[in-house]
């Protein structure tokens, strides 16, 4: 995840009452339980992991789904996916809506997500970054060859990376334009011809009479208090995850190509609500 994408329109207001907060109690408890609960499993199971299969990941995915989705079982969101997860080797590439995308993205296939450095400093999201195989990157150039040769060992290993070619966390109604810097990991002698790009899409609809944009994160949003919201909802919203078809590498003559082409399914996959679609169209 980076710094948040910024706009003059600003977020909606978050008004606390008793009874949200009673709701932020309520699913707050059992949701950082059941997280960190999670996180010390993963972090057990790790140390018997890591010595058998060194880079690989075997087991502790399978619990990193099971958090994922049960935690949207307490938060009261409705969660679906469409399309098959490719068994391709290769990458994954998502529009960036929220840190909700962390939970949506795991819950139904096994990634590793490509984030900035600082992230991996960041209180709570910090620790679940590094314990569940996150690559962080430096935007430092003197860093690029090193992180080019640590993308091509984890994609040769079979791992799904997980690309936000955004660069940054949108409003959730949109989506931004997709810089192609990343892509060019892809188009290496030793990986072109044999990895695909899964294009996938979040979707997220609000809570009925609630803000279009209420599960975004930007401008100068905080992480508390968008949990604090997210958790204070009196009725939840849902998150719908698009799987496209894979597009084989080889077939893109440049990453700008490459990266054109996946921002223009992922664009094509976006579900609007009919609220969203007319707020968009005011903002134009």
């Amino acid at each position: 995840m980076s710094a948040t994408w910024n706009t003059k329109d600003a977020p909606p207001e978050m008004k606390m009452g008793p009874l949200a907060w009673l709701r932020v109690v309520l699913r707050g408890l059992p949701l950082a339980l059941l997280v960190f609960g999670g996180l010390l499993i993963l972090l057990a199971v790790r140390l018997v992991e890591r010595p058998l299969h060194g880079i690989d990941r075997p087991w502790t995915p399978h619990i990193t789904r099971f958090v994922c989705r049960a935690s949207f079982v307490i938060l009261g969101i409705k969660f679906s996916a469409t399309g098959t997860p490719m068994r391709h080797r290769g990458a994954v590439v998502s529009n960036h809506c929220s840190w909700l995308d962390i939970f949506s993205l795991n819950a139904r296939k096994r990634v590793y997500f490509v984030s900035k450095s600082e992230v991996a400093n960041w209180p709570g999201i910090g620790w679940l970054a590094r314990a569940t195989g996150t690559v962080f990157i430096d935007r430092d150039p003197k860093q690029a060859r090193a992180q080019k040769e640590v993308f091509e060992g984890r994609l040769l290993a079979g791992h799904k990376l997980l690309f936000f070619p955004e660069g940054t966390s949108s409003d959730g109604i949109r989506l931004l334009p997709f810089k192609s810097t990343l892509f060019a990991a892809f188009f290496t002698p030793e990986l072109r011809n044999i990895l695909y790009v899964q294009p996938v899409t979040l979707s997220y609809a609000a809570p009925d009479g609630a803000d279009p944009r209420f599960y975004g994160w930007w401008g100068d949003m905080d992480f508390a208090p968008h949990l604090l919201q997210t958790l204070a909802a009196p009725r939840q919203g849902q998150i719908t995850v698009t799987y496209h078809h894979p597009l084989k590498v080889s077939e893109f003559a440049s990453r700008k190509e490459l990266a054109a082409a996946c921002e223009k399914v992922i664009r094509s996959g976006l579900k609007l609500s009919p609220a969203a679609q007319a707020m968009l169209s005011k903002q134009r």
